[in-house]
């Protein structure tokens, strides 16, 4: 399992979605100029992190030059091929991306709406609407044995 991680910077670049194989699986890289607590301005981080299949969509709202916050899995792989020895592979996927300057109306993970407010929602059950009792006569009410068809 990876862990999760979330970096703030300012939006570097945005590729374009591709599409790997023939079973439909899209990825879309973009890359940010660190800008949270503690980065030094003389000396910018730049970090490439990768958006995946559904989640692709999440950098459409933004451009180049916004700031935002990231929430990525860190997760790695080891690959052995070409007689060439172990290689590993490092990966930061995304899988929220909000605003840094609003992140309540500008949350990315909810479709760029703000995100509900649960606490102000009446939780208390609509009131159950009374039965309607029938008249029928004596014969039909002896024969009703409760069967809904």
């Amino acid at each position: 399992m990876s862990k999760s991680f979330e970096v703030q910077g300012e939006v570097h670049s945005i590729g374009q979605t591709t599409e790997y194989g023939n079973n439909g699986f899209t990825k879309r890289e973009f890359v940010i100029k660190l800008t949270g607590e503690g980065e030094n301005a003389a000396y910018p981080n730049y970090v490439a992190l990768e958006l995946i299949k559904d989640k692709c969509a999440l950098m459409d709202q933004y451009k180049i030059g916004d700031e935002l916050v990231a929430h990525f899995n860190l997760s790695g792989r080891l690959w052995a091929g070409n007689g060439n020895g172990e290689r590993c592979f490092t990966s930061l996927q995304a899988w929220r991306i909000e605003s840094a300057n609003n992140n309540a109306a500008a949350d990315a993970g909810y479709g760029g709406q703000a995100m509900p407010d649960y606490d102000s929602f009446d939780q208390t059950p609509p009131s159950a609407p009374q039965p309607q009792v029938q008249q029928t006569n004596a014969s039909t009410a002896a024969y009703d044995d409760d069967i809904p068809f």
